[in-house]
């Protein structure tokens, strides 16, 4: 027999792979939109007395998991963390801890098990078996919400104790645990009738209690008591060709677990463990020292090799990051300064003790490499001047200037004043060189003012005047008004102005039932940042005034128990909880010369629904999931219909 053609062959060899390329699901073929199916597992679901350390379970289809080691949890919680994976149509659980006797455990897989091919989620799919004779099958749930600014707070553990001392979060690992979804939203299972305490914790080192003021916490100050009782519920069912459209509602008869409404607000403690963190000096006339926590009062500096008395501080609010300005010039070539430091820190006893560290700031820049960068400059300015020279320009003298900022905008908000800051702390003041005129009809006249330095910030400056709304000022700052450490002068400086009118802004009266005694109510922008924040009066009213239009604003309450005008964390170990803090679910776009008048009562929503989605950092992903998922699924089914 002869041989076939080359060109046969070749033939012959395209038809074999293109029919083998087109077994799979022809084009147009049916979406898959449902998720894998339990079939059978080893042991059975909900089985009593195994005590084997591996756990099967088969679906209707190969599925994996995905972000196993973020959604998976197993109670009790484990020392060694299980290997869990996907093989198949199976997941497998290998257990590394020895098997306890007589307790439930529960292995949660959340939305973890996906099929292999449309990434459809199991939802809430968990599995349970038993070591003794009993199956626990009660279950807990709630929210865990940032106790600040009621961010839903995911991936934080939430567990139960037996043991009602509060000393068992700081040295027990919890008896039975569960993790947040991105909503902040948790489920405890495999709970035995029972008293509990609940407490929740971002468990850094995962040892499963509480023992670092980095880690976040929150606990409820009422015990936990499981019940269940039986309820019914309704389920919608949309319709397909038109999703705004119910179809059916199915009534749902099922087994509720109580209490499922458990509210926890984790905060993380003030650290309040100083110690020197570190000290630099990044720059010729200036050195930092940093502190772990907030001073109540400045550290002691005495040179050791020269004169204290030629530095500056310019400390933060919480006194905790100190800057120094070097004033003599002399002394900022020198390459090290070495001084001693008094100050208090923390003992082993976690008492505030004095302690002195003596210091040696060395410049970053060593001399040699300044000189040589100074020369360079000159370099380059002769060069230059040279340059100018032979095409005859006339070079004036360079004068170099203090540098200065004045904030005084074009059109002037009614409720701000004018700001000056500078490059450098300042040694004098010529109030007689700064001229604030006023015009009144054509003619600018002098109106007084007053220069004022920042209670904060000491390189800072307000200018403070009699502003009436609509008219027109003009800022003069004559040259040489200010001097610096270093010898330098500002430059003239010349600005123009106008004061809004009361017609530009918009108003909001708020009236509000259900603060504390001394309430305080923040508003906000679209980024949950404080714009303003203002004290509730006694008739539990607060207003704010001078609102720019075209401007979203939202409000937050926080009552302020120990009446210090900010938000104050809480304390584990002194049993205070933080700050108790609402959100008005609202938000109001402002108009000019329009006026909002709300009343809030500030418990009339659960907390986990008072913050609005738009100003949520942390969004529920598995709600936007779904909804893809259902909208995808309504199209095709649609597509199908109209196609008939």
């Amino acid at each position: 027999m002869k041989p076939l053609p080359r060109w046969i062959a070749l033939v012959s060899v395209i038809i074999a792979m293109y029919a083998c390329a087109s077994m799979g699901t022809p084009d147009g073929g049916p979406e898959d939109y449902d998720p894998p199916k339990f079939v059978r597992s080893t042991p059975e679901p909900n089985a009593i007395n195994y005590n084997k350390k591996k756990v099967t379970i088969e679906f209707d289809e190969f599925i994996k998991l995905e972000k196993a080691s973020e959604k998976v949890i197993i109670s009790p919680p484990q020392a060694e963390a299980p290997e869990v994976r996907a093989s198949g149509k199976r997941v497998i659980v290998q257990f590394q801890d020895s098997i306890k006797q007589d307790i439930t455990y529960t292995i949660d897989f959340g939305d973890a098990i996906v099929d292999n091919n449309a990434n459809n989620p199991l939802g809430q799919f968990a599995f349970a078996f038993s070591t003794g004779n009993t199956v626990d099958t009660m279950a807990v749930s709630g929210t865990v919400l940032n106790a600040e600014n009621l961010e839903p707070i995911k991936g934080i553990q939430v567990g139960l104790h037996k043991n009602l001392n509060d000393s068992a979060f700081v040295k027990l690992p919890f008896d039975r645990i569960s993790r947040t979804d991105s909503r902040g939203r948790f489920t405890i299972r495999g709970v035995a009738p029972g008293k509990y305490r609940i407490y929740a914790l971002m468990d850094g080192n995962q040892n499963y209690f509480f023992d670092s003021k980095t880690e976040q916490v929150a606990w409820s100050d009422s015990l936990i008591v499981p019940s269940m009782e039986p309820a019914v519920r309704q389920d919608t069912v949309w319709n397909p060709l038109d999703t705004a459209k119910i179809d059916t509602i199915k009534t749902i008869n099922y087994t509720r677990f109580l209490p499922d409404n458990i509210m926890l607000r984790a905060f993380k403690e003030e650290n309040d463990f100083q110690y020197l963190q570190k000290s630099e000096r990044p720059k010729t006339n200036q050195f930092s020292i940093y502190f772990s926590a907030k001073n109540k009062e400045l550290p002691t500096v005495k040179g050791l090799d020269f004169d204290e008395k030629q530095l500056i501080v310019e400390p933060n609010t919480r006194k905790d990051s100190l800057l120094y300005w070097i004033t003599d010039t002399v002394l900022c070539e020198r390459d090290t300064l070495t001084l001693q430091l008094d100050y208090w820190a923390t003992d082993t006893l976690k008492q505030l003790v004095p302690k002195t560290d003596t210091l040696r700031l060395v410049n970053k820049v060593p001399r040699e490499r300044r000189l040589a960068m100074r020369e360079e400059e000159m370099k380059k300015k002769e060069k230059e001047r040279k340059k100018r020279a032979r095409k005859g320009d006339t070079l004036s003298v360079e004068t170099k200037f203090l540098g200065i900022n004045v904030d005084a905008p074009s059109s002037l908000d009614l409720n701000r004043n004018i700001t000056v800051s500078f490059d450098e702390p300042i040694t004098s003041i010529d109030t007689a060189a700064i001229h604030m005129t006023h015009k009144v009809d054509t003619v600018w006249q002098d109106i007084p003012f007053l220069f004022v330095a920042d209670s904060i910030a000491p390189r800072r400056y307000e200018i403070l005047a009699d502003w009436k709304p609509g008219d027109e000022y003009r800022l003069n700052i004559d040259s040489l008004a200010f001097k610096g450490v270093y010898g330098l002068h500002t430059d003239k400086v010349e600005k123009s102005l106008k004061v809004k009118t009361l017609e530009d802004y918009g108003t909001l009266y708020l009236n509000i039932t259900g603060a504390g005694q001394h309430a305080i109510v923040q508003l906000l922008n679209s980024s949950d940042a404080v714009i303003r924040q203002q004290p509730v009066t006694d008739k539990g009213t607060c207003d704010f005034y001078f609102l720019q239009p075209s401007t979203k604003y939202y409000i937050r309450l926080f009552n302020d128990s120990n009446n210090n005008g900010k938000w104050d964390t809480g304390n584990y170990e002194q049993k205070l909880q933080a700050e108790e803090v609402y959100y008005f679910p609202k938000v109001w776009e402002m108009k000019a010369n329009f006026e909002f008048e709300e009343n809030w009562d500030i418990h009339a929503k659960p907390l986990d629904q008072q913050k609005l989605d738009e100003i949520k950092k942390q969004k529920p992903e598995d709600d936007k999931k779904r909804k893809e998922r259902e909208k995808a699924k309504a199209l095709d089914l649609a597509n199908k219909r109209s196609t008939r």
